[in-house]
């Protein structure tokens, strides 16, 4: 007896998992109509944006599915990252199902406990990336889990390698979210045409900026009247930096100065697109932002032997400011420096995110039709 040809991806997440997945659902029906795609989605936020994209393709096999726990937000209808269910009890309930779809596909670690705790599950999990970059988490076990792991680039494939995950497990497509088409429409959004620098602090406490320097570097920025400001942090940090809001909506009224603390514009690549300049820490958005080299400012409030340090080898990309009193020189200086680092911006964006045309998403659809053709065989039971 066959397997129902059918590929289950998993919306279970925040939202900025959304780009990193949803150029794939689109290469695969593109690329094969007869087989069923399941979006699984734990929020009304995520069925509204999946349910306006899905529209637009002629794809009747794509169903949209709520995951047990479904949590409904029907205030928002902007894709604001909303408050999710407990992931793990979800995705337990959700078990069941998924042992019945040949193969899952996921973007996050936490996904990655179904095929760790029950391996006798013939279900093969494919696991995209989410960030790219010399900082990305390689080393969680979960990882290890996945049948079969899709990843930017060969430099981050060889990271893989080096940590003894099989090559026929591990492949480089190129940057999926290069593919990512549905932007949330941006509006005009200052009422002067000046240069935009964008200031986007990371999440995790020892590689931002924002617990040092956070609230001296928003007054200084929003002091200045020749750049338009726009200040989106990583959506995780406005979980963890109860002070964020508070701050960002003292400036939020200023005619120069854009605040995004949860919109899908901040997760979707909007800001990195339009920005002139880039004010942050260590994030994938720097890499994302260099793959179109522009000046770039990175901040080192803790003093760190960076440059000995693989892990921060995107701060190559532009002027490292250790204390906040050199902070308005390096921005003045960015633009006229800028020639002197774009050949190294270039180089460590092509090395971290691999092809980044665009075609990323048709290879990844491809592995996975290669994954599942051979879970499902005309006759038999799946191969494991």
């Amino acid at each position: 007896m066959t397997r129902r040809r059918s590929i289950a991806f998993l919306f279970l997440g925040e939202t900025l998992l959304i780009p990193h997945l949803y150029p794939i659902v689109e290469a695969l029906a593109a690329a094969d109509s007869t087989v069923a795609i399941d979006l699984w989605v734990s929020t009304s936020v995520h069925e509204r944006l999946l349910r306006r994209w899905t529209a637009l393709l002629d794809a009747p096999g794509i169903v949209i599915r709520r995951a047990p726990g479904f949590r409904r937000d029907d205030g928002d209808e902007v894709g604001r990252n909303p408050v999710l269910p407990s992931k793990l009890p979800m995705l337990f309930r959700l078990a069941p199902r998924l042992a019945r779809t040949p193969v899952v596909v996921c973007a996050e670690q936490t996904s990655l406990w179904l095929p760790r705790l029950m391996p006798w599950r013939a279900t093969r999990y494919v696991k995209t990336s989410h960030g790219v970059g010399s900082m990305s988490a390689r080393d969680d076990p979960r990882r290890r889990a996945a049948f079969h792991t899709l990843v930017p680039s060969e430099q981050e494939r060889e990271t893989y390698l080096k940590r003894g995950i099989a090559p026929d497990r591990i492949t480089a497509t190129g940057y999926v979210k290069a593919a990512f088409t549905h932007h949330a429409p941006v509006r005009t959004l200052f009422a002067q045409d000046r240069p935009v620098l964008l200031y986007t602090p990371h999440w995790q406490a020892h590689r931002s900026s924002w617990p040092a320097w956070g609230r001296e570097i928003v007054a200084m920025l929003v002091a200045r009247t020749d750049w338009n400001v726009i200040l989106a942090p990583h959506q995780r940090l406005i979980e963890q930096a109860p002070d964020l809001r508070e701050v960002l909506a003292k400036v939020a009224g200023l005619t120069h100065v854009h605040c995004d603390l949860d919109s899908f514009a901040g997760v979707d690549g909007s800001y990195t697109a339009m920005a002139d300049l880039y004010l942050g820490d260590t994030s994938s958005q720097l890499i994302e932002y260099l793959v179109r080299p522009r000046p770039a400012v990175l901040l080192d409030p803790a003093e760190r032997d960076w440059r000995a340090d693989p892990a921060f080898a995107m701060w190559h990309a532009g002027e490292v400011v250790r204390t906040l009193d050199d902070l308005p020189a390096a921005i003045d200086g960015a633009r006229a420096a800028h020639p002197r680092f774009a050949p190294v911006q270039q180089a460590i964006a092509q090395a971290a995110a691999g092809d980044a045309s665009g075609a990323g998403a048709a290879r990844a659809a491809e592995v996975i039709l290669a994954i599942l053709n051979d879970a499902v065989p005309e006759r038999g039971r799946p191969n494991r």
